[in-house]
């Protein structure tokens, strides 16, 4: 089986509008690192979009805070009035 150390092809187009400042500054931030626009941008973004997605489901809390994090998860839910009414109504399925 043949091994292929080609590149992912990128067949998605992403498009923006800039200021000329902003243009300069990431066309000046790539070549210092020896990459395309284009590469410095997706790079980036990709790491931004990374770090969003991971402050939405990960979070640290010192050991205090965890075992009252856990004791809140662990402890029975109080029942609203609503689910109440919603669990005593009859499904839809079995009128």
């Amino acid at each position: 089986m043949a091994v292929s150390n080609a590149a992912p092809t990128r067949d998605e187009a992403i498009n923006l509008r800039a200021r000329a400042t902003d243009r300069a500054l990431i066309d000046r931030a790539a070549q210092a690192q020896g990459k395309s626009r284009s590469e410095f941008m997706l790079e980036a973004a990709r790491e931004k979009a990374q770090r969003v997605l991971v402050d939405q489901t990960f979070f640290q809390l010192d050991a205090k805070a965890f075992k009252r994090f856990i004791e809140l998860l662990d402890a029975p839910a109080e029942p609203s009035r609503k689910l109440v009414a919603l669990l005593k109504r009859k499904p839809p399925w079995r009128k």
